[in-house]
């Protein structure tokens, strides 16, 4: 069958699925209380709903590059579509726990190829001199979709079912679907023999790493055997994967990617990012809800203005990156706007105003959008276009890794901290003046009075969130030299880079 040469309908197709898998990542999170009782299971269970999901995504994602080389990366597009939107069917039909578990698995497995192949498709369809434009495209998928995942989530499961969480995504697979299959060229296959034991080794490495973020809060961490088990069997899995990588012919992971500088700095650069955006809306939604009183929809209201901060600025940068502008000012603007929005939310207390909680939201947003686009398009500016599959498939884990990393440190860090501070706060309290009154014991929480209690734990919240805000300002400003690294290449690609470009885009 012909296939449609049109850019707009190969943008739209493939962003489709992105933003689907983007959503997917976030708008589960609120509809998780209430699948516990259709599902029969407790809060500890539920979890895994969640955890199965992120850990066999993490898992697929490096091997990405290999099946999109071995079947073609049209054709992996399309079944991993197809697959994904299965799977979300299927999670909304589940009527407990163990069918809803295997299939958010089988959503992960599908699903960890979509954002790496949208990306690949995007760089490839556009001219080298539109790739910040393109990647602009790209950004507000990726970006956008965790920011309002939690809103439309929260909207769906109140005024219909939980169910609709994943049923929602049926309308847009069908229609991802149908474009990619009109519109997206074959790429040339290649003969290569899967390295079994490397990719093994790797994900044993990801999944314990995975697994011991997600599950060491609810397991108190090092105090734990289950998470020092994880801990060990990640550190032992990566050690021998560098070592069998060193010394295999062909490994897993083609090692030509490690020379270029750009997509190196660019790794690392992603995975700051990752901690800052996903990091953030982690604390943000439950210091308003628990803290400041705010409902489930108002909460996603004040949140959803920082998606229009980074739209607009994400489409701003990509009419900016046509010009000469360095990209790297870009990069370093935006890292400033998001070092100025957390120091903004180092100093929030729990009298903040909703006006402030919003601009604050919208300027965050920018800065992540103007950071976002540039680093993505340098990563791949001197990056031979053959290693682009595999080469998006380790840019999106770590941007998955870092967004894990972050949620779990700030997550860990909240939890201590408010057990201080409260310890702290409680050995000033001076209850001569309470003990004389003669208060009944029903009014004692403890040793001590229950409305001295209740405010001694929401200054103690608000110290621990001030903190956990003021580390993240920290973590990224120390991002901002790791600018320096990247080299803006402004040169026209060199025939061979064209020559791959035209194997890559052959039909």
């Amino acid at each position: 069958m012909p296939r449609i040469n049109d850019q707009r309908l190969v943008t739209f197709s493939i962003m489709l699925a992105t933003v689907m898998q983007a959503l997917d990542t976030t708008i589960a999170n609120v509809a998780l209380p209430h699948m516990q009782g259709s599902l029969s299971a407790s809060t500890d269970q539920a979890t895994w709903v969640l955890t199965s999901y992120i850990v066999s995504a993490a898992i697929m994602t490096p091997a990405v590059g290999f099946m999109a080389g071995r079947i073609g990366r049209r054709r992996l597009f399309l079944w991993s579509v197809a697959g994904f939107t299965l799977a979300s069917g299927l999670c909304g039909l589940a009527t407990s726990l163990e069918e809803m578990v295997l299939f958010r698995i089988l959503q992960g497995v599908f699903g960890a190829a979509l954002v790496p192949l949208s990306q690949s498709v995007l760089l490839d369809t556009y001219p080298v001199e539109q790739h910040g434009q393109a990647m602009a495209i790209w950004g507000m998928g990726v970006m956008v979709g965790p920011i309002l995942g939690p809103t439309l989530g929260g909207w769906l499961t109140e005024w219909y079912s939980w169910r609709w969480v994943f049923y929602i995504n049926l309308p847009f697979g069908l229609m991802a679907f149908a474009g990619i299959w009109l519109s997206v060229t074959e790429t040339e296959t290649r003969k290569v023999r899967f390295d079994m034991l490397g990719f093994a080794l790797l994900a044993l490495a990801i999944g314990a790493f995975q697994l011991m973020l997600d599950r060491g809060e609810q397991e108190k961490w090092f105090g734990s055997f289950e998470i020092q088990i994880e801990a060990l069997l990640a550190a032992l899995g990566f050690y021998l994967f560098v070592a069998h990588s060193l010394t295999k012919k062909n490994p897993f992971i083609d090692l030509a990617l490690f020379k270029d500088r750009n997509f190196v700095t660019g790794v690392v650069f992603i995975f700051v990012v990752g901690i800052i955006l996903l990091a953030t809306m982690a604390l943000l939604p439950p210091f308003l809800q628990q803290w400041k009183g705010y409902p489930a929809v108002t909460t996603g209201l004040v949140l959803a203005p920082r998606g229009l901060g980074s739209m607009f600025s994400m489409m701003l940068v990509g009419r900016l990156m046509r010009t000469r502008l360095d990209a790297r000012i870009l990069v370093v603007v935006g890292l400033s706007l998001v070092t100025l929005s957390l120091h903004q939310m180092a100093g929030f207390t729990l009298e903040v105003s909703t006006e402030d909680l919003i601009w604050t939201g919208i300027l965050q947003g920018a800065g992540l959008g103007l950071v976002f686009v540039p680093a993505s398009t340098l990563t791949y500016a001197t990056l031979d276009p053959a290693l682009r599959t595999e080469g998006t498939s380790l840019f999106s884990l770590s941007r998955n890794l870092g967004s894990s990393v972050g949620i779990s440190i700030m997550t860990a860090m909240l939890s201590r901290n408010l057990w201080i501070n409260n310890q702290q706060l409680g050995e000033r309290i001076n209850l001569s003046g309470w003990i004389a009154q003669g208060l009944p014991m029903k009014e004692m929480v403890g040793s001590v009075p229950a409305a001295v209690y209740q405010t001694l734990q929401a200054q103690a919240a608000e110290i621990s969130y001030m903190n956990d805000f003021r580390l993240l300002m920290w973590i990224n400003m120390a991002a901002i030299p790791l600018v320096f690294l990247l080299r803006n290449n402004r040169q026209p690609p060199t025939p061979k880079q064209e020559a791959s470009a035209e194997v890559v885009g052959e039909p």
